[in-house]
Protein backbone atom coordinates (compact mmCIF):
# COMPACT_ATOMS: atom_id res chain seq x y z
CA UNK A 1 0.00 0.00 0.00
CA UNK A 2 1.32 3.52 -0.98
CA UNK A 3 -0.16 6.60 0.42
CA UNK A 4 0.42 9.65 -2.28
CA UNK A 5 1.95 12.73 -0.91
CA UNK A 6 -0.92 15.26 -0.29
CA UNK A 7 -2.49 12.46 1.77
CA UNK A 8 -4.89 11.23 -0.58
CA UNK A 9 -6.41 7.98 0.20
CA UNK A 10 -4.23 5.10 -0.63
CA UNK A 11 -4.68 3.69 -3.54
CA UNK A 12 -3.39 -0.02 -4.06
CA UNK A 13 -0.63 -0.65 -6.62
CA UNK A 14 -1.99 -2.80 -9.35
CA UNK A 15 -0.30 -6.34 -9.56
CA UNK A 16 1.76 -6.86 -12.63
CA UNK A 17 0.82 -8.83 -15.36
CA UNK A 18 1.88 -12.75 -15.47
CA UNK A 19 3.10 -13.60 -18.84
CA UNK A 20 2.92 -17.09 -19.17
CA UNK A 21 5.80 -18.64 -21.59
CA UNK A 22 4.14 -22.20 -23.31
CA UNK A 23 6.50 -24.43 -24.06
CA UNK A 24 6.71 -25.85 -27.07
CA UNK A 25 5.26 -29.14 -26.41
CA UNK A 26 2.48 -27.34 -25.02
CA UNK A 27 2.08 -25.44 -28.08
CA UNK A 28 2.33 -28.88 -29.88
CA UNK A 29 -0.42 -30.28 -27.68
CA UNK A 30 -3.06 -26.98 -28.60
CA UNK A 31 -2.53 -27.60 -31.83
CA UNK A 32 -3.03 -31.06 -31.74
CA UNK A 33 -6.29 -30.61 -30.08
CA UNK A 34 -7.69 -28.75 -32.49
CA UNK A 35 -7.74 -31.59 -35.13
CA UNK A 36 -10.12 -34.08 -34.79
CA UNK A 37 -8.57 -36.80 -36.57
CA UNK A 38 -5.21 -36.12 -34.86
CA UNK A 39 -7.14 -36.94 -31.99
CA UNK A 40 -8.88 -39.72 -32.92
CA UNK A 41 -5.96 -41.18 -34.33
CA UNK A 42 -3.66 -40.69 -31.04
CA UNK A 43 -6.90 -42.75 -29.09
CA UNK A 44 -6.30 -45.55 -31.63
CA UNK A 45 -2.97 -45.94 -31.63
CA UNK A 46 -3.06 -45.75 -27.51
CA UNK A 47 -5.29 -48.63 -28.07
CA UNK A 48 -3.54 -50.87 -29.93
CA UNK A 49 -0.36 -50.49 -28.05
CA UNK A 50 -2.68 -51.37 -24.85
CA UNK A 51 -3.69 -53.87 -27.04
CA UNK A 52 -0.21 -55.19 -27.77
CA UNK A 53 0.88 -55.50 -24.55
CA UNK A 54 -2.02 -56.92 -22.25
CA UNK A 55 -2.94 -59.35 -25.26
CA UNK A 56 -2.73 -62.24 -22.59
CA UNK A 57 -5.13 -60.35 -20.83
CA UNK A 58 -7.71 -59.89 -23.52
CA UNK A 59 -7.80 -62.86 -25.27
CA UNK A 60 -10.58 -65.39 -24.31
CA UNK A 61 -9.00 -68.08 -25.61
CA UNK A 62 -5.78 -69.93 -26.02
CA UNK A 63 -4.73 -68.83 -29.76
CA UNK A 64 -2.88 -72.13 -29.87
CA UNK A 65 -6.32 -74.40 -28.75
CA UNK A 66 -7.88 -76.31 -31.74
CA UNK A 67 -11.66 -77.12 -32.05
CA UNK A 68 -14.22 -77.08 -34.59
CA UNK A 69 -12.42 -76.11 -37.70
CA UNK A 70 -13.97 -73.22 -39.52
CA UNK A 71 -16.72 -72.57 -36.66
CA UNK A 72 -18.86 -68.99 -37.47
CA UNK A 73 -18.58 -66.23 -35.14
CA UNK A 74 -20.79 -66.78 -31.67
CA UNK A 75 -23.08 -63.85 -30.74
CA UNK A 76 -23.46 -62.28 -27.56
CA UNK A 77 -27.78 -63.02 -26.77
CA UNK A 78 -29.74 -61.69 -24.12
CA UNK A 79 -32.52 -64.37 -24.71
CA UNK A 80 -32.49 -67.94 -23.60
CA UNK A 81 -33.53 -70.70 -26.51
CA UNK A 82 -37.34 -69.83 -26.71
CA UNK A 83 -36.97 -66.63 -27.13
CA UNK A 84 -37.12 -65.03 -23.22
CA UNK A 85 -34.92 -62.20 -22.43
CA UNK A 86 -32.55 -62.95 -19.33
CA UNK A 87 -30.50 -60.57 -17.95
CA UNK A 88 -27.45 -62.15 -17.85
CA UNK A 89 -25.44 -61.95 -21.89
CA UNK A 90 -24.82 -65.74 -23.33
CA UNK A 91 -23.42 -67.28 -26.14
CA UNK A 92 -24.46 -70.18 -27.73
CA UNK A 93 -21.55 -72.56 -28.64
CA UNK A 94 -21.34 -73.98 -31.77
CA UNK A 95 -21.76 -77.84 -32.68
CA UNK A 96 -21.35 -80.10 -35.28
CA UNK A 97 -24.61 -81.58 -36.25
CA UNK A 98 -25.93 -85.10 -37.71
CA UNK A 99 -27.18 -83.46 -40.44
CA UNK A 100 -25.32 -83.03 -44.16
CA UNK A 101 -24.75 -80.27 -46.44
CA UNK A 102 -26.36 -81.49 -49.37
CA UNK A 103 -23.64 -79.94 -51.71
CA UNK A 104 -20.54 -80.26 -49.79
CA UNK A 105 -21.57 -83.57 -47.52
CA UNK A 106 -20.19 -81.70 -44.88
CA UNK A 107 -21.49 -82.14 -41.03
CA UNK A 108 -23.76 -78.95 -40.80
CA UNK A 109 -22.53 -76.21 -37.89
CA UNK A 110 -24.98 -74.59 -35.81
CA UNK A 111 -25.61 -73.19 -32.19
CA UNK A 112 -26.05 -75.85 -29.40
CA UNK A 113 -28.73 -73.66 -27.84
CA UNK A 114 -29.23 -76.52 -24.85
CA UNK A 115 -26.05 -76.05 -23.32
CA UNK A 116 -25.80 -71.95 -23.54
CA UNK A 117 -22.65 -70.16 -22.06
CA UNK A 118 -22.41 -67.75 -19.62
CA UNK A 119 -20.20 -64.64 -20.36
CA UNK A 120 -18.61 -62.36 -17.88
CA UNK A 121 -15.30 -60.21 -17.50
CA UNK A 122 -12.51 -61.09 -15.43
CA UNK A 123 -13.30 -65.01 -15.35
CA UNK A 124 -10.94 -67.87 -15.42
CA UNK A 125 -9.25 -69.17 -18.55
CA UNK A 126 -6.40 -70.53 -20.06
CA UNK A 127 -3.16 -69.48 -17.91
CA UNK A 128 -0.33 -66.96 -19.03
CA UNK A 129 2.26 -64.99 -17.78
CA UNK A 130 1.51 -61.49 -17.81
CA UNK A 131 4.35 -59.17 -19.08
CA UNK A 132 6.18 -63.02 -19.38
CA UNK A 133 6.70 -62.70 -15.92
CA UNK A 134 4.14 -63.14 -13.70
CA UNK A 135 1.16 -66.14 -13.44
CA UNK A 136 -2.21 -65.58 -14.38
CA UNK A 137 -5.22 -67.01 -15.29
CA UNK A 138 -8.02 -64.04 -15.28
CA UNK A 139 -9.09 -63.14 -18.93
CA UNK A 140 -10.71 -59.50 -19.23
CA UNK A 141 -14.11 -61.22 -21.02
CA UNK A 142 -14.90 -64.70 -21.91
CA UNK A 143 -17.56 -68.13 -20.78
CA UNK A 144 -17.69 -67.63 -16.78
CA UNK A 145 -17.11 -71.98 -17.15
CA UNK A 146 -13.82 -71.46 -18.29
CA UNK A 147 -15.35 -72.79 -22.11
CA UNK A 148 -13.83 -71.50 -25.40
CA UNK A 149 -15.78 -68.54 -26.91
CA UNK A 150 -14.98 -67.82 -30.07
CA UNK A 151 -16.64 -64.09 -30.93
CA UNK A 152 -14.54 -63.71 -34.19
CA UNK A 153 -15.39 -67.55 -35.46
CA UNK A 154 -11.91 -69.64 -35.94
CA UNK A 155 -9.88 -70.41 -38.61
CA UNK A 156 -9.39 -74.08 -40.73
CA UNK A 157 -7.09 -76.09 -37.93
CA UNK A 158 -10.00 -74.74 -35.33
CA UNK A 159 -7.85 -71.71 -33.63
CA UNK A 160 -9.81 -68.19 -32.19
CA UNK A 161 -9.60 -66.00 -34.45
CA UNK A 162 -10.01 -62.92 -32.35
CA UNK A 163 -7.42 -64.45 -29.74
CA UNK A 164 -4.77 -64.50 -32.55
CA UNK A 165 -5.58 -61.17 -34.03
CA UNK A 166 -4.90 -60.19 -30.43
CA UNK A 167 -2.03 -61.98 -29.95
CA UNK A 168 -0.54 -61.40 -33.78
CA UNK A 169 -0.81 -57.68 -32.84
CA UNK A 170 2.71 -57.87 -30.86
CA UNK A 171 4.83 -59.22 -33.77
CA UNK A 172 3.33 -56.89 -36.36
CA UNK A 173 3.50 -53.43 -33.90
CA UNK A 174 7.21 -54.57 -33.27
CA UNK A 175 8.10 -55.54 -36.69
CA UNK A 176 7.02 -51.77 -37.53
CA UNK A 177 8.28 -50.23 -34.72
CA UNK A 178 11.77 -52.22 -34.92
CA UNK A 179 12.29 -51.26 -38.50
CA UNK A 180 10.99 -47.53 -38.08
CA UNK A 181 13.55 -46.86 -35.28
CA UNK A 182 16.23 -48.75 -37.20
CA UNK A 183 15.61 -46.79 -40.61
CA UNK A 184 15.04 -43.17 -38.33
CA UNK A 185 18.54 -43.75 -36.59
CA UNK A 186 20.32 -44.53 -39.64
CA UNK A 187 18.72 -42.22 -42.19
CA UNK A 188 18.49 -39.20 -39.65
CA UNK A 189 22.22 -39.96 -38.75
CA UNK A 190 23.52 -39.80 -42.68
CA UNK A 191 21.25 -37.38 -44.28
CA UNK A 192 22.48 -34.71 -41.27
CA UNK A 193 26.05 -35.56 -41.73
CA UNK A 194 25.60 -35.39 -45.22
CA UNK A 195 24.17 -32.45 -45.54
CA UNK A 196 26.13 -30.62 -43.09
CA UNK A 197 29.51 -31.59 -44.85
CA UNK A 198 28.22 -31.03 -48.19
CA UNK A 199 30.90 -31.04 -51.06
CA UNK A 200 32.56 -34.07 -52.46
CA UNK A 201 31.38 -36.63 -49.27
CA UNK A 202 28.00 -35.35 -49.82
CA UNK A 203 27.74 -36.36 -53.33
CA UNK A 204 29.37 -39.34 -53.09
CA UNK A 205 26.69 -40.51 -49.99
CA UNK A 206 23.86 -38.92 -52.18
CA UNK A 207 24.81 -41.55 -55.22
CA UNK A 208 24.87 -44.50 -52.69
CA UNK A 209 21.37 -43.01 -50.99
CA UNK A 210 20.34 -42.76 -55.10
CA UNK A 211 21.52 -46.47 -55.42
CA UNK A 212 19.81 -48.09 -52.65
CA UNK A 213 16.74 -45.94 -53.80
CA UNK A 214 16.72 -47.79 -56.78
CA UNK A 215 16.44 -50.93 -56.21
CA UNK A 216 13.16 -53.01 -56.99
CA UNK A 217 11.98 -53.39 -53.19
CA UNK A 218 9.46 -56.04 -53.91
CA UNK A 219 11.65 -58.56 -55.81
CA UNK A 220 14.34 -57.89 -53.76
CA UNK A 221 12.44 -58.74 -50.21
CA UNK A 222 11.34 -61.75 -51.82
CA UNK A 223 14.75 -62.90 -53.21
CA UNK A 224 16.54 -62.07 -49.81
CA UNK A 225 13.71 -64.03 -47.80
CA UNK A 226 14.18 -67.41 -50.37
CA UNK A 227 17.38 -67.13 -49.00
CA UNK A 228 16.56 -68.74 -45.72
CA UNK A 229 16.26 -72.37 -45.48
CA UNK A 230 12.77 -73.38 -44.30
CA UNK A 231 14.55 -75.66 -41.25
CA UNK A 232 16.15 -72.00 -39.85
CA UNK A 233 14.97 -70.80 -36.78
CA UNK A 234 11.69 -68.67 -36.09
CA UNK A 235 14.14 -65.89 -34.47
CA UNK A 236 16.48 -66.11 -37.32
CA UNK A 237 14.10 -65.75 -39.70
CA UNK A 238 12.23 -62.92 -37.97
CA UNK A 239 15.88 -60.70 -37.36
CA UNK A 240 16.34 -61.26 -41.01
CA UNK A 241 13.08 -59.82 -42.38
CA UNK A 242 13.51 -56.72 -39.83
CA UNK A 243 17.07 -55.97 -41.52
CA UNK A 244 16.08 -56.28 -45.22
CA UNK A 245 13.42 -53.62 -44.44
CA UNK A 246 15.69 -51.51 -42.44
CA UNK A 247 18.44 -52.20 -45.19
CA UNK A 248 15.68 -50.79 -48.01
CA UNK A 249 13.67 -48.30 -45.97
CA UNK A 250 16.58 -45.44 -44.46
CA UNK A 251 17.33 -43.97 -47.80
CA UNK A 252 14.23 -42.10 -47.98
CA UNK A 253 14.38 -40.92 -44.39
CA UNK A 254 18.07 -39.84 -45.46
CA UNK A 255 17.24 -37.84 -48.30
CA UNK A 256 14.19 -35.82 -46.08
CA UNK A 257 16.66 -34.95 -43.45
CA UNK A 258 19.84 -34.04 -45.69
CA UNK A 259 17.00 -31.54 -47.67
CA UNK A 260 16.40 -30.01 -44.09
CA UNK A 261 19.77 -30.19 -42.92
CA UNK A 262 21.00 -28.28 -46.02
CA UNK A 263 18.69 -25.41 -45.04
CA UNK A 264 19.57 -25.31 -41.23
CA UNK A 265 23.07 -25.10 -41.70
CA UNK A 266 23.32 -21.56 -43.52
CA UNK A 267 21.25 -20.44 -40.41
CA UNK A 268 22.79 -17.67 -38.45
CA UNK A 269 23.57 -19.34 -35.19
CA UNK A 270 25.07 -22.36 -36.90
CA UNK A 271 27.35 -20.11 -38.34
CA UNK A 272 27.67 -18.31 -34.78
CA UNK A 273 28.57 -21.89 -33.52
CA UNK A 274 31.30 -22.90 -36.55
CA UNK A 275 32.90 -19.02 -35.99
CA UNK A 276 34.10 -19.84 -31.67
CA UNK A 277 35.07 -23.21 -32.31
CA UNK A 278 32.34 -26.04 -31.73
CA UNK A 279 33.25 -29.32 -33.00
CA UNK A 280 30.94 -30.33 -36.12
CA UNK A 281 30.28 -33.37 -33.68
CA UNK A 282 28.40 -30.91 -31.12
CA UNK A 283 27.18 -28.45 -34.32
CA UNK A 284 25.25 -31.35 -35.87
CA UNK A 285 23.46 -32.77 -32.44
CA UNK A 286 22.86 -29.89 -30.86
CA UNK A 287 21.79 -27.35 -32.84
CA UNK A 288 20.58 -29.11 -36.35
CA UNK A 289 19.41 -32.41 -34.86
CA UNK A 290 17.01 -30.42 -32.35
CA UNK A 291 15.61 -28.72 -35.53
CA UNK A 292 15.13 -31.72 -37.83
CA UNK A 293 13.40 -33.68 -34.71
CA UNK A 294 9.81 -32.24 -35.76
CA UNK A 295 10.34 -33.37 -39.11
CA UNK A 296 11.65 -36.97 -38.36
CA UNK A 297 8.61 -37.15 -35.45
CA UNK A 298 5.69 -37.32 -38.76
CA UNK A 299 7.78 -38.92 -40.77
CA UNK A 300 8.35 -41.78 -37.92
CA UNK A 301 4.34 -41.85 -37.93
CA UNK A 302 3.47 -42.17 -41.23
CA UNK A 303 6.45 -45.20 -41.75
CA UNK A 304 4.57 -46.94 -39.42
CA UNK A 305 1.76 -48.01 -41.49
CA UNK A 306 3.93 -48.71 -44.33
CA UNK A 307 6.01 -51.17 -42.50
CA UNK A 308 2.66 -52.65 -41.13
CA UNK A 309 1.22 -53.03 -44.54
CA UNK A 310 4.58 -54.94 -46.07
CA UNK A 311 4.50 -57.05 -43.21
CA UNK A 312 0.73 -58.09 -44.07
CA UNK A 313 1.65 -58.57 -47.52
CA UNK A 314 4.88 -60.65 -47.03
CA UNK A 315 3.11 -62.39 -44.85
CA UNK A 316 0.41 -63.47 -46.97
CA UNK A 317 2.88 -64.40 -49.33
CA UNK A 318 4.55 -66.61 -46.90
CA UNK A 319 7.99 -64.71 -46.88
CA UNK A 320 7.39 -62.77 -43.16
CA UNK A 321 6.49 -64.64 -40.10
CA UNK A 322 6.67 -68.34 -39.56
CA UNK A 323 4.82 -70.47 -37.28
CA UNK A 324 4.62 -70.90 -34.48
CA UNK A 325 4.67 -67.14 -34.09
CA UNK A 326 1.90 -65.12 -35.11
CA UNK A 327 1.05 -61.96 -37.18
CA UNK A 328 -1.85 -60.42 -39.26
CA UNK A 329 -0.02 -61.51 -42.47
CA UNK A 330 0.70 -64.75 -41.27
CA UNK A 331 -3.02 -65.11 -40.84
CA UNK A 332 -4.09 -63.46 -44.53
CA UNK A 333 -2.98 -67.00 -45.89
CA UNK A 334 -5.82 -68.54 -45.54
CA UNK A 335 -7.97 -65.81 -47.69
CA UNK A 336 -5.93 -67.04 -49.98
CA UNK A 337 -8.58 -69.44 -51.54
CA UNK A 338 -11.79 -67.52 -52.92
CA UNK A 339 -13.92 -70.23 -52.10
CA UNK A 340 -12.92 -69.83 -48.23
CA UNK A 341 -13.51 -66.08 -47.96
CA UNK A 342 -16.87 -66.58 -49.65
CA UNK A 343 -17.89 -69.98 -47.72
CA UNK A 344 -16.31 -68.07 -44.19
CA UNK A 345 -15.64 -64.61 -44.37
CA UNK A 346 -14.46 -63.77 -40.67
CA UNK A 347 -11.28 -64.99 -41.84
CA UNK A 348 -10.85 -61.24 -43.13
CA UNK A 349 -11.24 -60.00 -39.76
CA UNK A 350 -7.15 -59.43 -39.29
CA UNK A 351 -7.72 -57.18 -42.39
CA UNK A 352 -9.72 -54.53 -40.64
CA UNK A 353 -6.97 -54.60 -38.04
CA UNK A 354 -4.63 -53.76 -40.07
CA UNK A 355 -6.89 -50.87 -41.78
CA UNK A 356 -7.80 -49.36 -38.46
CA UNK A 357 -4.12 -49.47 -37.63
CA UNK A 358 -3.09 -47.68 -40.86
CA UNK A 359 -5.80 -45.33 -40.25
CA UNK A 360 -4.46 -44.51 -36.85
CA UNK A 361 -0.95 -43.68 -37.08
CA UNK A 362 -1.81 -41.87 -40.79
CA UNK A 363 -4.36 -39.98 -38.74
CA UNK A 364 -2.04 -39.17 -35.96
CA UNK A 365 0.93 -38.39 -38.47
CA UNK A 366 -0.88 -35.69 -39.96
CA UNK A 367 -2.39 -34.15 -37.04
CA UNK A 368 0.94 -34.03 -35.99
CA UNK A 369 2.24 -32.59 -39.22
CA UNK A 370 -0.43 -29.75 -38.75
CA UNK A 371 0.72 -29.14 -34.66
CA UNK A 372 4.38 -28.79 -35.13
CA UNK A 373 4.46 -26.93 -38.58
CA UNK A 374 0.75 -25.15 -38.72
CA UNK A 375 2.22 -23.12 -41.68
Amino acid sequence: MTIEAHGTVPVAMQPEEKHHHESYTALVWRRLKRSWTGLLGLILVSLLILMAIFADFLSPVDPKATGVAFAPPQAISFTDKDGNFVFSPRSYPVRETEELDPITFQPVIGPDYDNPQLLGFFVEGAPYRLFGLIPAERHLFGAVDGTPVHLLGTDKFGRDVLSRILYGSRISLIIALTVVSIVTVVGTTVGMVSGYFGGRFDAWVQRFVELVLAFPQLPLYLALSSLIPVTAPTNVFLAFVVIVMSALGWAQMSREVRGKTLALARIDYVRAAIAIGATDRRIIFQHIFPNVMSHVIVAVTLAIPQVVLLESFLGFLGFAVKPPLISWGLMLQDTANYSAIGSYPWILSPVAFVLVTVFAFNALGDGLRDAIDPY
